[in-house]
C-alpha cells in the first residue's frame, strides 16, 4: 500500500551521548582547555526538549527530531577531545580503559529500560505485536537496532507495523558503532606518531586529516542516500558519521587562536542557538532529511560549542562572553535537565509507544502528562544506577571490571528477551505456510463467503492463524516489483506456451488477486502475466514514496515501460487493473489520472475489468486477531473510514468508459450495512497487513471473481462437453462426504499385491505396498477432491489403487480421445518421499481377460513421478517384454519434465489419443502445453494396432517402492513418510469426431 501523503518514516528519537566526563558537580568551569564545559550540559537540554516536545506532537515543533543531531556533534566533540587529551599526555590510549567508562556510563541504564520494556510487552501488547517486541530487544541490547529498523523500514511488505517501544535505540546503535571504530582508529594512529618530535601536533594533525577525509564522505552518502533510501539515510551508520566527524574537527582544530573581536563569540552562540530553535519549528516530516537540511542544526550545534570554547588566552569564561549563550545554558536548571537527559531519553519513548499499544491513539497534551511522568523512572535511574556505578571506585579500578559489567548489561535483556519471545511463540503456534489445496470452496454467488456444499470451517481458529497471515503473500516470487525498480522481469504463469493470457496490471492491491487469476487461466489452458510494482498507482499520479523519502520516479518510469510492453506485445485476451483507492482525496484529480493509464489500454481493443479496491481497515489486523482469538470480532474497523469513494467505478458504471468493466467484492467481504467490516469472516481471516487481504482469503474468492468476470463478458466460460465437437464418455468431480469412497458406478479397486491369479508378483514392478478398499488408503476428502493415501502400519505399506469400471474408452474412427485428470502430487520431497510413486495411466481392455500380455496390450501413462522431484514425466509401452520397437522395459518416454509446484498445487495432466487418417499419434500435455507425442510412423503396424486400437481403462495408484524408484536413487527406507496423499480434483474423458472433408 502506498499512499501520497507519506507517513513519518524519521524514526522519532535520537541519541544523548553518556554523561560528561567530569562529575558536573563545580558550579563554575576551571580553567583552562581541559575544563568542563557546563554550557554544553546545558545544551543537551535544549536538544531533548526539543525532541520530546516532538515526540509527545506538541503543535508547532513537528522539526524536533533535529535533536539527534546535536546529541551526535556533541558525542563527536567530547569523545575526541577526550581521546587526543590522553593521546598527547600519555602517548598512548587505553581502549580497555574507555570501553569501560563507555560501558559503566551507558548500559547498565539502558539494560534496565530493555529489560523493562520485554517484560512491559508481555502484558501490554498482544502476541503477535510481543514477537516482534522482543527481537527489537535482541537488536538493541546488541547494538545494532539501527539496521534493524533500516531493514523494517525499508520493507514494503512491513508496512503497516505500529512503532516500536525501542525505535529510539537506533541512535545509541550507531554511537556505540562509532565509539568502535574512532577509538582503535585514534589509538593506531597514537602508535605510529608516539616517537614524533612534536607528538601533540603529529597527533592532532593526522587525526584532523582523518576525520576531514571521513566527514566529507560521509556528508556525501548521506546527500545520495536522502534521495535514494530515506530510511537508510536517517538511520544508517555511514550517513551519520559526518556530524561526529563535525565535533571532531572542532576538538581538533585550534580554534582559540582565529583572530577577530570577542564581541563575535556573543553572536556566533546565540545565532546557533537560534537557528536550532528555527529547525525544530520550521522542518516537518516533508522535509528531505538528512541531505542538506541536516546542515543547519548540525553547524548550528558547532557553533553553540565554539562560543563557548576558551579564547588565545586560555581563559574561562571569556570576559566578551558573560552575556552570550554559554551563560545562559550553563544555568542551574538546563544543566539539571542535561546530567538527566540519558536516562529521560531511554524511558520516554517506551512509556509513550507502550501506553498507546494498550489503551489506543492518545492526544498531544495527554503525550505531554505521559512525558513528564517518564521523568521520574529516569531520575531513580540516575541516582541510583547511573551515577553510583561511574562513581563506584571498585568498577573503575579495573578495567575489566566495567566491561564485566558492560556484558552484563548486554546478556541479561537478551536473555530475558529469548525467554519472553519463546513463551510467545509457543502462544502463537507453528507459523508454516498455509496448504491452499485443504481449504474449503468458496461461493460463487450469494452473501456468503464460503460454499455451502463444501466442508465448513465450524469451530476452531481462524485460517490462516495470526502468524501465518503475516507472511500469506501471492506466490508470485519477485514479480511484485520493489520501489527502486523501473520495469518489471518477464513475469508468465499457468501455460506459459499459450497465445492466450490474462495481464493483471496495477500495485500490490492488484497483486493480491494473482492466486485467483492464475487459477483462472489456467482453467483455460491460458497464461497469467503479472505487472505489479508495490506502492505505485496505477493511475497517472505523482505521489512521495515512504521508503525512499521523496518523490517516487521510479513509478512513472515502471508505469510507461509497463503500458509500453503492452502496446508492443501480443494482444492479450484480458487486462485486469486494479490499485490503492487512496493515494488522493481529489476525486476529480484521480479520475483524470485514471484516464490518462486507461486511454492507451484501451486503444489496444482488449477487455479490460478494473477490480475495485477492497477494504482498508489502517490497522495491523493479524496483530490484533492475535489478542482476540476467542472473539476476532474485536478487531472489525469503520466502514467509512476503510472504503473510500471510487470516482473511477461510478463512471465506469455511468458509461463513460466503453470497453471497461468493474466487479467488486467488498459485497461479501464487508456484508450487510453495519457500521464496521470483519477482520475474520466465516473463520477466514481476510487481512495480512493493516491493506492487503491474505493470499487464503483470495483464493476463497476465486469462484466467485471467475463468476464476476464471466458474467461481465470479459472472460468466456470455460467449455462443455458438446459445445465445441468433444462428447464426454467420463467424468468424475470426487464430490462426497469427507472419508466416503468414490463412486462404484465408476470405479473398481485392485487388492492386494498383484491381479487375481497373481500372473505377476508385487503388481510385476517390484512394489511393497499391499492395496486395499479401505478409506484410509482411499476416500474423498469433503472439499471435491479424491486422495489416495499409502500408510505404514506394524511395518507394512498399504495403499491404494483404482481402475474406471469402463474399459471401452477409445476414440471414434478418424477421431480423437482425450483422457485427463487435475492432480496434486503427494506433498513430499528429499528422504521422506523415497520410494514414493504416483500415477495416472491406462491398459488396454484385453488385459482384463486373464490380466496377462502386457506390454503388448499397450499402457499409456499419462503421468508419473517418483521420489518427490520436482519433475513429471509421460511414457508410452508396448511391444514385447525385453527390447523390441517400445525399448522396453523402458518405453518410449518423455523423459523428466520440470514441475517445480506439481507438489504443491493442481496442474492437469492429459494424453490424447489421435486416430486421424495417415497421422495417428499419441499426445501428452502438461498443463496443456505438448511434451510428448508417440506417432504410429515410429512403430511396426502390428505393434502400433496392438497397442492403441482398442479400449482402454484409467488406472490412479500410489505405489510404494518398486523397481522405477530405485533406479532413481529413491528405494524405501525407515526415513519414508507415510500419509503423503495424491490429490485428484477431476478424471474425464471426452471424444471428439473426425473432422469432415
Amino acid at each position: 500500500m502506498s499512499s501520497t501523503v507519506v507517513p513519518d518514516l524519521r524514526p522519532e528519537t535520537f541519541t544523548i551521548p553518556g554523561p560528561p566526563s567530569r562529575p558536573a558537580a563545580a558550579p563554575k568551569r576551571q580553567p583552562g582547555p581541559k575544563g568542563f564545559r557546563p554550557d554544553i550540559e546545558g545544551l543537551r537540554a535544549v536538544a531533548v526538549l526539543a525532541v520530546l516536545a516532538f515526540h509527545a506532537s506538541v503543535p508547532g515543533l513537528a522539526g524536533g527530531f533535529v535533536g539527534v543531531d546535536v546529541f551526535f556533534v556533541i558525542s563527536g566533540y567530547l569523545i575526541t577531545s577526550l581521546l587526543v587529551r590522553e593521546a598527547i599526555t600519555t602517548g598512548r590510549i587505553r581502549l580497555g580503559e574507555f570501553f569501560s567508562r563507555r560501558a559503566r556510563r551507558l548500559l547498565p541504564s539502558a539494560a534496565l529500560v530493555l529489560g523493562a520494556v520485554a517484560l512491559a510487552g508481555a502484558w501490554l501488547t498482544v502476541p503477535l505485536r510481543r514477537t516482534d517486541l522482543e527481537f527489537d530487544v535482541l537488536a538493541a541490547a546488541l547494538s545494532v537496532g539501527n539496521w534493524r529498523f533500516v531493514a523494517q523500514q525499508t520493507d514494503y511488505l512491513a508496512a503497516g507495523r505500529e512503532h516500536s517501544p525501542l525505535l529510539h535505540f537506533w541512535s545509541l546503535a550507531v554511537e556505540e558503532q562509532f565509539y568502535l571504530g574512532w577509538a582503535p582508529l585514534l589509538a593506531a594512529i597514537v602508535f605510529f606518531a608516539a616517537r614524533a618530535a612534536r607528538r601533540g601536533r603529529a597527533v592532532r594533525s593526522t587525526v584532523a586529516l582523518v576525520a576531514g577525509v571521513m566527514t566529507v564522505g560521509s556528508f556525501g552518502l548521506s546527500l545520495y542516500w536522502t534521495h535514494s533510501s530515506v530510511s537508510l539515510a536517517y538511520l544508517g551508520t555511514p550517513s551519520r558519521i559526518w556530524q561526529f566527524g563535525i565535533g571532531a574537527l572542532l576538538a581538533l582544530l585550534p580554534w582559540h587562536k582565529l583572530p577577530g573581536p570577542r564581541p563575535l563569540r556573543v553572536v556566533c552562540g546565540w545565532a546557533g542557538l537560534l537557528a536550532i530553535g528555527w529547525t525544530a519549528v520550521a522542518y516537518d516530516a516533508t522535509t528531505p532529511y538528512p541531505g542538506y537540511a541536516a546542515l543547519v542544526p548540525t553547524l548550528a550545534t558547532a557553533a553553540v560549542i565554539l562560543a563557548g570554547t576558551p579564547d588565545r588566552s586560555g581563559v574561562t569564561p571569556v570576559p566578551a562572553t558573560r552575556y552570550g549563550v554559554d551563560r545562559l545554558l550553563s544555568a542551574r536548571l538546563p544543566r539539571a535537565i542535561g546530567r538527566l537527559s540519558y536516562n529521560l531519553y531511554l524511558w520516554h519513548w517506551p512509556v509513550l509507544v507502550l501506553v498507546e499499544a494498550r489503551f489506543g491513539a492518545l492526544d498531544w497534551p495527554v503525550k505531554v502528562a505521559l512525558t513528564a511522568a517518564a521523568a521520574l523512572p529516569a531520575m531513580a535511574a540516575l541516582h541510583w544506577i547511573e551515577q553510583p556505578l561511574r562513581r563506584s571506585h571498585i568498577l573503575s579500578e579495573l578495567p575489566r571490571r566495567g566491561l564485566s559489567l558492560g556484558l552484563a548489561a548486554v546478556v541479561v535483556p537478551v536473555v530475558l528477551a529469548l525467554v519472553v519471545g519463546t513463551g510467545t511463540l509457543r502462544l502463537l503456534g507453528p507459523a508454516a505456510p498455509v496448504d491452499t489445496l485443504g481449504l474449503p470452496p468458496g461461493a460463487a454467488d450469494g452473501t456468503s463467503l464460503l460454499a455451502k456444499t463444501g466442508a465448513p470451517l465450524k469451530g476452531g481458529p481462524v485460517v490462516p492463524d495470526a502468524a501465518q497471515a503475516r507472511k500469506d503473500f501471492p506466490p508470485d516470487g519477485e514479480c511484485e516489483v520493489a520501489p527502486t525498480a523501473v520495469s518489471s522481469p518477464a513475469c508468465l504463469f499457468g501455460v506459459t506456451t499459450s497465445p492466450d493470457r490474462i495481464v493483471l496490471l496495477g500495485d500490490s492491491h492488484a497483486g493480491q488477486w494473482f492466486s485467483p487469476l492464475l487459477a483462472i487461466a489456467a482453467e483455460r489452458q491460458w497464461a497469467l502475466e503479472e505487472l505489479v510494482k508495490q506502492g505505485c498507482p496505477l493511475p497517472e499520479l505523482t505521489v512521495t514514496n515512504p521508503q525512499l523519502g521523496r518523490t517516487y520516479r521510479e513509478c512513472d518510469s515502471w508505469r510507461a515501460a509497463a503500458l509500453t510492453r503492452l502496446e508492443q506485445g501480443p494482444k492479450p485476451r484480458l487486462i485486469v487493473v486494479s490499485s490503492l483507492n487512496r493515494y488522493t482525496d481529489d476525486q476529480q484529480l484521480l479520475l483524470t489520472a485514471w484516464e490518462k493509464t486507461l486511454k492507451p489500454l484501451r486503444a489496444l481493443g482488449v477487455p479490460i475489468v478494473y477490480l475495485q479496491d477492497t477494504p482498508v481497515p489502517g490497522t495491523d489486523i493479524p496483530a490484533c486477531v492475535s489478542g482476540h482469538t476467542e472473539d476476532p470480532s474485536a478487531c472489525s474497523f469503520g466502514r467509512d473510514q476503510s472504503q473510500w469513494p471510487d470516482p473511477l467505478a461510478q463512471a465506469i458504471a455511468a458509461g463513460r468508459l466503453p470497453g471497461v468493466q468493474s466487479v467488486e467484492v467488498n459485497s461479501v467481504i464487508c456484508p450487510g450495512k453495519e457500521r464496521s467490516c470483519p477482520a475474520v469472516l466465516e473463520r477466514i481471516l481476510l487481512y495480512r497487513d493493516d491493506a492487503h487481504l491474505t493470499n487464503v482469503a483470495a483464493v476463497v474468492l476465486t469462484p466467485r471473481l471467475e463468476r464476476l468476470l464471466t458474467e461481465s463478458g470479459a472472460l468466456p466460460g470455460r467449455s462443455t462437453p458438446g459445445t465445441d465437437g468433444w462428447t464426454q464418455l467420463l467424468r468424475d468431480d470426487f464430490d462426497g462426504p469427507a472419508g466416503s469412497r468414490p463412486s462404484a458406478a465408476n470405479w473398481q479397486y485392485d487388492l492386494g499385491t498383484c491381479y487375481p491369479g497373481c500372473p505377476a508378483a508385487q503388481w510385476g514392478t517390484g512394489e511393497i505396498e499391499t492395496m486395499t478398499d479401505s478409506t484410509a488408503n482411499v476416500r474423498l476428502d469433503g472439499k471435491g477432491a479424491l486422495e489416495i493415501v499409502p500408510t505404514l502400519e506394524n511395518g507394512r505399506w498399504s495403499s491404494g489403487r483404482i481402475e474406471s469400471r469402463r474399459s471401452d474408452l477409445a476414440p471414434p474412427p478418424g477421431g480423437v480421445m482425450r483422457i485427463e485428470a487435475s492432480i496434486a502430487l503427494p506433498d513430499v520431497t528429499g528422504p521422506a518421499a523415497a520410494g514414493y510413486w504416483p500415477a495416472f495411466w491406462t491398459l488396454g481392455a484385453g488385459l482384463r481377460d486373464g490380466y496377462t500380455g502386457w506390454p503388448a496390450v499397450g499402457e499409456l501413462d499419462v503421468m508419473e513421478h517418483v521420489n518427490g522431484r520436482d519433475t513429471v514425466f509421460g511414457t508410452m509401452h508396448c511391444g514385447t517384454l525385453d527390447g523390441g520397437p517400445c525399448q522396453e522395459p523402458k518405453g518410449l518416454g518423455s523423459g523428466d519434465q520440470s514441475c517445480g509446484d506439481c507438489r504443491k498445487s493442481f496442474h492437469t495432466y492429459a494424453v490424447e489419443v489421435d486416430f486421424t487418417a495417415g497421422a495417428e499419434q499419441v499426445r501428452w500435455y502438461l498443463d496443456g502445453r505438448q511434451f510428448h507425442r508417440v506417432t504410429a510412423a515410429q512403430l511396426d503396424p502390428a505393434t502400433w494396432d496392438k497397442a492403441v486400437h482398442h479400449g482402454l481403462f484409467l488406472i490412479l495408484n500410489v505405489a510404494v517402492g518398486g523397481n522405477l524408484p530405485t533406479v532413481l536413487g529413491g528405494a524405501v527406507t525407515p526415513a519414508t513418510e507415510p500419509g503423503h496423499p495424491m490429490r485428484v480434483q477431476y478424471v474425464a474423458v471426452s471424444t471428439k469426431a473426425a473432422a469432415r472433408s
